[in-house]
């Protein structure tokens, strides 16, 4: 099954990173003026949604869905819906993050929805690679400068990080008290992460 890569307008300066992250076989969604990422990120939209009310429509014989200006779920999101009903079992989320704090946190929450849903998803920016901890341990390579563990979501319990600057075990985060910013991998180990209940959003920083 291929990987779908859904594509929203948020600025994106490092375009190497993001295209690092991409397959031959992906399929793509650009959300209305996640369109003037095509080029620079040199791929071909398979599939358009949005109201285009910051990107004029460019009427390109891809499919494309029209969406009312006001409704209830943002571009992004109704096109990450549009993706579940297609059976995509693997989601990267890319220029969804920065500029506009509100879209920036409702794309994060993406990221549980779908995990939520038992699927594999992260998100990219020019700084970071981020996804949800939940019912499987994640590992974490030594490549990334930091990595940061955040409460998103409610209390998470039985915290445990491994091989890192900053080992936990059986360790509480609260959303009211997040002590899990700027943790270090060990030179030339695989840090491992998990918890028992609850869920935690991991963001690994790039050098």
């Amino acid at each position: 099954m291929r990987r779908c890569v859904v594509i929203g307008g948020a600025d994106i300066g490092r375009y190497d990173r993001i295209r690092s992250r991409l397959r031959e076989n992906d399929f793509y969604i650009c959300c209305d003026s996640g369109l003037k990422h095509r080029e620079e990120l040199g791929i071909t939209p398979d599939l358009i949604v949005g109201d285009f009310d910051s990107h004029e429509n460019p009427h390109l014989e891809t499919e494309t869905i029209t969406l009312p200006c006001e409704k209830d779920d943002t571009d992004t999101v109704f096109a990450v819906k549009e993706a579940l009903t297609r059976g995509f079992q693997e989601f990267l989320l890319v220029g969804v993050i920065g500029g506009r704090l509100d879209h920036t946190l409702g794309n994060v929450s993406l990221l549980l929805m779908l995990d939520t849903r038992g699927k594999a998803a992260a998100a990219v920016d020019d700084y970071s690679e981020m996804e949800i901890v939940s019912s499987r341990p994640v590992q974490i390579s030594d490549r990334y400068a930091f990595f940061s563990l955040l409460n998103i979501s409610g209390t998470a319990q039985g915290i445990a990080i491994k091989n890192a600057k900053y080992p936990l075990c059986d360790a509480e985060i609260t959303c009211e008290y997040q002590y899990g910013i700027s943790n270090e991998v060990l030179p030339g180990q695989t840090a491992v992460v998990s918890v028992e209940s609850g869920r935690l959003l991991l963001i690994k920083v790039w050098p």
